[in-house]
């Protein structure tokens, strides 16, 4: 059998790596800074190069360290799924997801039939609460929220870009009262998501009416209630037009069909760096992006 390296140098390599500190590796694998900076040094020694550029507080691999990583990837993933196979811990993944109510329903659950086709042993505790993002690491593995950017120290990857639209009622556009201009506006009632608060602002600068005040503003913390309170006919919802074309309702219409905004919010999918080593994380992750490239 050829020579290896020990296990704790590869695995001390991957998590500097992958966290690009050797602080943040070290405690994610409770081990002392120092101890941790040993077995990197045993894994360049093995190997014969130094496999990272050392910055102050920051470890960014060269390319000699890129090439290694790429290659030792599948063999970890082989390794990891053979132990598990050998334990029975393949039997069952868990992956505790925080995810948005209306993103659940307008785009994910319809979905999951192919996930769990392809990983039956993939199962997903599913968490609608709010503030995503500050629970990772603490009862919640991953999450899809929807924010302007997200925080640097996580790992994020955006999950699409879309339009601000003004969403209302399909009667609305009918009649005497009826809504044809955004001036309109300052005899309505206009609802904002509370994940989104600066969607009305960035909307009316964009068209250049910064001084354009609605009748009232109503804030909402669920999108589906957003959507039905304008379908009723109780205000224009400034949404993302994902929300409206996923939302597949013949009563809402887009209220200024001719007026293209960029939305300042996405839809991101955020973890903690270490998550992506989990197979829960990693094959959901992999899967949602795959899926929304078909798309």
């Amino acid at each position: 059998m050829r020579r290896l390296p020990p296990l704790t140098a590869v695995e001390a390599f991957v998590q500097v790596a992958r966290l690009g500190s050797v602080k943040a590796a070290a405690e994610e694998l409770a081990l002392s800074s120092p101890a941790l900076s040993r077995r990197v040094q045993a894994m360049e020694r093995f190997v014969g190069r130094n496999l990272f550029e050392r910055r102050h507080q920051a470890m960014l691999l060269n390319t000699d360290g890129e090439i290694l990583l790429a290659r030792l990837a599948p063999a970890l993933e082989s390794l990891a799924e053979a132990i598990e196979m050998t334990t029975g811990e393949a039997e069952l993944l868990r992956l505790r997801l925080a995810v948005l109510p209306l993103f659940a329903s307008q785009r994910l659950m319809q979905r999951l039939p192919e996930l769990r086709t392809r990983h039956p042993e993939l199962h997903i505790d599913i968490d609608t609460g709010a503030h995503g993002l500050s629970r990772l690491g603490e009862g919640v593995d991953a999450a899809i929220v929807l924010a302007r950017d997200v925080d640097p120290g996580l790992y994020s990857r955006r999950l699409d870009r879309n339009k601000v639209v003004a969403i209302g009622a399909q009667r609305m556009q009918e009649g005497r009262s009826a809504i044809r201009a955004p001036d309109d506006l300052r005899r309505m009632t206009i609802f904002l998501h509370r994940d989104m608060p600066e969607t009305y602002n960035s909307w009316r600068e964009a068209i250049g009416r910064p001084d354009l005040e609605p009748a009232a503003v109503d804030h909402f913390d669920s999108g589906h209630l957003m959507l039905d309170a304008a379908a009723q006919g109780l205000g224009v919802a400034f949404m993302l037009d994902s929300h409206l074309h996923d939302a597949h309702d013949p009563r809402l219409v887009e209220i200024f069909g001719d007026v293209v905004v960029d939305s300042q919010y996405s839809y991101w999918f955020a973890c903690r760096r270490s998550a992506l080593s989990r197979r829960p994380v990693r094959i959901f992750h992999d899967w949602l992006f795959e899926a929304i490239a078909r798309d």
